[in-house]
């Protein structure tokens, strides 16, 4: 019987890559922003990211607990910023004010990155697409400039394939037991050899 813990990265991992993918093939101009965009942020993007944030705290795994649960609210928070007017509870965020919180989660994004450094060369490729991402969303609500959003929009589509590719490949690496997808796992650091002098009898 297994009585270790499963790993919860892969479920964060898909909820976060596939809720960008589908985002962004609005904002690349393929579709129009709809329902299906707001349920996937809601209950996959938003509550399974927290979830598997949840699930790596017993782990000890503080950068997995501080970045899915954060994402997930990340998403719930983009989803609300849309309900909230519709529901004529407040006023429409205005472009600056999107501005604003897009740039207050890539400077998030940029310190969380750093934590990546160690990780494998796929892992910290999302991280930085990721800051690419917000920096170009960030231009996009402040000019206006629909091409911004739209060049944002393909470059969240390669964000958002990255972390589904991780997910997948953790997933496939813990089934098979043996790496299945490259991933660029970082060299193994070679062990410290400390030399002893010899004294003479």
């Amino acid at each position: 019987m297994t009585t270790g813990f499963a790993n919860p990265a892969p479920l964060g991992l898909a909820g976060f890559g596939m809720t960008t993918i589908l985002l962004n093939v609005c904002n690349a101009g393929f579709l129009p922003l709809n329902s299906s965009v707001l349920a996937m942020g809601l209950i996959f993007g938003g509550s399974a990211q927290m979830i598997a944030g949840v699930l790596e705290y017993p782990k000890g795994n503080t950068f997995g607990l501080t970045a899915f649960t954060s994402f997930g609210a990340f998403w719930i928070a983009l989803c609300m910023l849309i309900f909230l007017p519709k529901f004529g509870l407040v006023a429409p965020a205005s472009p600056v004010a999107m501005a604003v919180f897009l740039g207050i989660w890539g400077v998030f994004t940029a310190f969380m990155f750093i934590g990546t450094l160690k990780g494998n060369a796929v892992f910290k490729f999302v991280f930085g697409s990721l800051i690419v991402l917000f920096a170009l969303l960030v231009v996009g609500e402040a000019t206006g400039e629909v091409l911004v959003t739209r060049i944002a929009g393909y470059e969240g589509l390669l964000c958002g394939a990255s972390a589904l590719y991780l997910a997948m490949a953790e997933v496939l690496e813990e089934q098979f037991g043996r790496p299945v997808l490259p991933i660029g796992k970082p060299a193994e650091a070679a062990p410290t050899v400390t030399l002893t002098p010899v004294r003479a009898a």
